[in-house]
């Protein structure tokens, strides 16, 4: 028989290895930025259709995710989490042998399936591994720095890559890791499932959904060249709206839906992943454009734009433990809200980027802000979205943030995109240069994402309830307090 002691070890070293899969997850998102121009000028893409790049991941996997969270409750988390850990890494391994613009696209949204598959299961496993109070606070304290991290670490890790190794081993880092993680997940995780679930995944509810995601972010993407009022853009609209609608439609009907519209009567979940999308709108596309800025108008390298990154990372990597430990003593609302309100104010100073900046001047006080408010706006927003969710519901509730906030920077990138664009083509036609047309594209972008987050602090004010946050604080000290007891 295993004593307590090894069992408990054997539960945080779980953590750290459940923790660095989401951090390469979170990292895959944000590693081709820097790789960008080097796979434009390798495959031939356009400036408009680099954006898909990024997207093809994040859409799919915000899109399955839901559907990634209702299977790993239901077949097992740890065996859906092993699952997803190898499809991941054979995306990867595709995604590195593309040698056209669609290859590669196809096999990032493959990659996001991946992903949706194991993330959920991920965090699902945390949850319900960890009991709530302080002890859970902690471990998604961990979880939410890692995954934070992860965004920073990207932009430097692809760098590096991009410059000594080639732009192909931005994808190609993920598959010793994906295997390695599943090989080790049967002696660290124990096998979990809700025994009391009927087995019904709900496949027309995630393909309808993630169908009408795409179409929608395809239609923004491309409006800038086929016209707002164009046949193309209305009728991919309208198409989008229709399939959106239908999702609505199945779940309503569905004896087990994929998305049980009752969990959302819980208010500060709710309010959780409201912020969730609006978070995701706002800060996914900074790594973006600064990356694009750095090396389009700046002219740095491939290197020097991701080490230009290390402050931001080691901002949200180093003060880790700050934001778990703030809401275990004064609640996640206020916390939630200092960082929306840090990264409002990160990006509207991310919008004053000049032609003749540089890294002093424009990048590195507002990726600190950034980063701080990344941290800050991160764990408390998970706390919030899992906190009263019964184990049975863990993974949906962990499925719904992570899906808010993918398909909130997949349709935050892909509207602040549009903003840049329109902007960047309208100065070209009126015969700017090209960094200047470039430069004022991005000031568009950024003070666009600041008002996003300006949003998203005004749903933490109003949607999260105050009650809710006091009463996580009063719930930690009880719990403290009889463990005191128990042990005089």
């Amino acid at each position: 028989m295993t004593d307590p002691q090894t069992l408990e070890r054997r539960r945080w070293i779980a953590l750290a290895l459940l923790a660095t899969a989401q951090f390469v997850v979170v990292l895959d998102a944000s590693i081709v930025n820097v790789a960008l121009p080097t796979i434009g000028d390798a495959l031939d893409f356009s400036q408009s259709n680099l954006a898909w790049v990024v997207n093809a991941y994040v859409l799919t996997f915000g899109g399955f995710l839901l559907l990634g969270g209702r299977i790993a409750d239901l077949v097992g988390r740890r065996r859906v989490f092993m699952a997803g850990l190898v499809l991941f890494a054979l995306a990867s391994l595709a995604g590195g042998l593309a040698t056209s613009e669609s290859q590669l696209i196809a096999a990032r949204a493959v990659q996001g399936l991946g992903a949706a598959i194991l993330s959920p299961a991920a965090l699902s496993i945390v949850t319900t591994t960890f009991r709530d109070g302080s002890e859970r606070n902690k471990a998604l304290g961990v979880w939410g720095a890692v995954a934070g991290a992860g965004g920073a670490a990207g932009v430097l890790l692809g760098g590096v890559l991009t410059e000594y190794l080639g732009w192909e081993w931005v994808l190609w880092v993920n598959v010793p890791v994906g295997i390695v993680a599943a090989a080790l997940a049967p002696s660290l995780i124990a096998e979990s499932r809700s025994e009391s679930e009927t087995r019904h995944f709900d496949v027309a509810g995630a393909v309808s959904v993630t169908a009408g995601l795409s179409l929608l972010v395809y239609a923004l993407v491309d409006a800038v060249d086929a016209g707002w009022g164009s046949t193309q853009t209305i009728g991919l609209l309208s198409a989008s709206a229709a399939l959106i609608a239908a999702f609505i439609a199945i779940e309503r009907r569905s004896a087990s839906p994929l998305m049980p519209f009752s969990i959302f009567r819980l208010r500060t979940l709710t309010g959780a992943n409201v912020v969730g999308v609006l978070t995701g709108a706002s800060l996914f596309s900074m790594f973006f454009f600064i990356s694009l800025y750095m090396q389009q108008v700046l002219g740095y390298s491939a290197i020097h734009a991701g080490l230009s990154y290390l402050p931001l990372a080691l901002t949200i990597i180093v003060p880790a433990g700050i934001p778990s430990q703030l809401v275990t003593r004064i609640g996640f609302k206020p916390v939630l809200a200092a960082g929306m309100g840090l990264i409002a104010v990160g990006l509207l100073w991310f919008s004053q980027v000049s032609v003749g900046g540089g890294f002093l001047t424009d990048i590195l006080g507002p990726s600190l802000l950034a980063a701080i408010g990344l941290g800050f706006a991160f764990v408390p927003q998970t706390i919030a979205a899992v906190a009263g969710v019964q184990d049975h519901e863990a993974g949906l509730a962990s499925g719904l943030i992570n899906t808010s906030q993918q398909v909130g920077g997949a349709l935050g990138l892909a509207v602040l995109a549009t903003i840049a664009n329109t902007r960047t083509d309208d100065l070209f036609g009126q015969g700017a240069g090209r960094a200047t047309a470039l430069t004022e594209g991005f000031q568009s972008a950024f003070l666009a994402g600041a008002g996003i987050a300006i949003l998203g602090l005004i749903a933490v004010l109003t949607l999260i309830r105050t009650s809710d946050s006091r009463a996580h604080v009063e719930a930690e000290r009880s719990g403290a307090e009889r463990a005191v007891e128990a042990s005089a």
